[in-house]
């Protein structure tokens, strides 16, 4: 049950989601509000269904063949799976960051400008410019690569990476971000550079963060669902699933006992 007040209208709402791959039921009748302006993290253990629910919020499961997704999922009170959506102008709304940092194979700057280039979002190199400068300042690494724009993307570290792909996803200026285990290929300072900036970020965007560090979930998120067998277990105040969690499953994958 989850007791949204009706001045808090959420940004996205599922409704009855499951998700099958050919016979195998991967998601159950999930229900779940994502709230503007909040880290929401979703916990559980391997194969609990977290990414897959992820990938429900920004379609990409429409690019696996044999995967099939039943309910109701909007963005702003509108059906994300209605058949009239463009799902590149979707995907531009709500923005995704993988596990495995995925620069493009160009320049620093041309990674950040690909986005907005194909959304035609500047009009001119001068208006391109300040996206470009302005999504690497709030991904925290404009110092860092100022002085060679131009170089290879593939030549940063792996935390410069994944900042880039970051910057990558704010610069089309989308209204959710979506974030797969954006920590686990990386150490632990790069890990604490990212959440920082998530924590920064979630006062412009509204974040969705699948993580499979429960100390991360509790540090960044202010809301917490956890997942279990491809269900939705509970879900609520980080605070309170951590510290007095209702459902025994939650307390037994937080006390180490499941998963």
């Amino acid at each position: 049950m989850d007791m949204t007040p009706s001045n808090l209208m959420p940004k996205l709402t599922a409704r009855g989601v499951n998700v099958f791959y050919d016979d195998a039921h991967a998601l159950k009748q999930v229900d779940l509000d994502i709230r503007a302006h909040e880290v929401t993290a979703l916990i559980g253990p391997s194969g609990c269904g977290k990414s897959t629910f992820l990938r429900c919020l920004n379609r990409m499961n429409d690019l696996i063949e044999i995967c099939r997704v039943d309910g109701d999922i909007r963005l702003d009170g509108e059906d994300i799976y209605d058949p009239a959506v463009d799902l590149v102008y979707l995907r531009a709304r709500i923005g995704m960051v993988f596990q495995k940092p995925n620069p493009f194979p160009k320049s620093i700057y041309d990674n950040v400008a690909y986005g907005p280039k194909i959304h035609g979002l500047a009009r001119s190199r001068a208006d391109m410019d300040e996206i470009v400068v302005s999504s690497l300042e709030r991904a925290g690494l404009w110092d860092e690569v100022k002085d060679r724009l131009e170089a290879p993307a593939t030549g940063l570290s792996g935390g410069q990476q994944q900042r880039l792909c970051i910057a990558r996803a704010i610069a089309v200026r989308p209204e959710v971000i979506l974030m797969d285990e954006p920590c686990s290929a990386l150490d632990p300072i790069a890990t604490a550079r990212i959440e920082a900036l998530i924590d920064e970020l979630k006062q412009n965007f509204t974040i969705v963060i699948v993580t499979h560090s429960m100390q991360q979930a509790a540090r960044v998120s202010q809301r917490t669902a956890f997942f279990h067998l491809g269900n939705l277990v509970e879900v609520g105040d980080t605070d309170t699933v951590f510290t007095r969690p209702v459902d025994p499953r939650t307390e037994s994958y937080i006390s180490g006992r499941i998963g």
